[in-house]
């Protein structure tokens, strides 16, 4: 879709005109579903996906500036909502092995071949590289599972300090995991 046609879209959506969520659907929904699919490799779960970007796209209509990159915007929220699906498949009864799996398998052209076992690694590496008490705190909530409140207790210090040293622990992770691509994160997000 030519870019001045996304705006002018944008614009009719804006102004609560139901044919402009349908054009936007014929021009995005097919990339999107395959999008979905490329990760979720399920028909049934890329469609509500796509269903639900729609969804969320009328919903949030009013909010969206004049100068929103559609298309950005469009696959920003398809990632989140396939983020989201993994999230509650997560429970699921060997769910966990087959994501796995397709994370070892899963190959695009963009990006290289993703590894478990390499992906856990790189993590353990980041974690030791982790200022010292950063690093305790880190290892208290993932591996020992610890809430912040009982890593504060333990510690002595407040709940405010846990919660900052794991937002930067997990950013400083994030940020060194963007060179290994989409999953390496996904995988980061679900399984640490």
């Amino acid at each position: 879709m030519i870019e001045h046609e996304a705006r002018e879209l944008l614009t009719q959506l804006k102004s609560n005109d139901k044919n402009a969520i349908n054009g936007l659907y014929e021009a995005y929904s097919r990339r999107l579903f395959n999008f979905a699919f490329s990760y979720l490799k399920t028909e049934e779960d890329s469609l509500d996906v796509v269903q639900d970007v729609f969804i969320s796209l009328w919903k949030k209509r009013y909010d969206l500036n004049e100068d929103t990159n559609l298309e950005a915007y469009l696959f920003t929220v398809t990632k989140n909502s396939v983020i989201s699906i993994f999230r509650k498949k997560i429970s699921e009864k060997g769910y966990l092995e087959h994501l796995r799996q397709v994370a070892v398998l899963f190959h695009n052209d963009n990006e290289e071949q993703c590894n478990y076992q390499s992906l856990s690694e790189k993590i353990q590496e980041l974690v030791a590289r982790l200022p010292e008490h950063r690093k305790r705190i880190f290892q208290m909530s993932k591996e020992k599972g610890l809430s912040n409140k009982a890593i504060a207790e333990e510690l002595k210090i407040s709940v405010k300090t846990v919660e900052d040293h794991m937002t930067k622990a997990r950013r400083f992770i994030k940020e060194h995991l963007t060179e290994h691509g989409f999953i390496a994160i996904l995988f980061y997000e679900l399984f640490v």
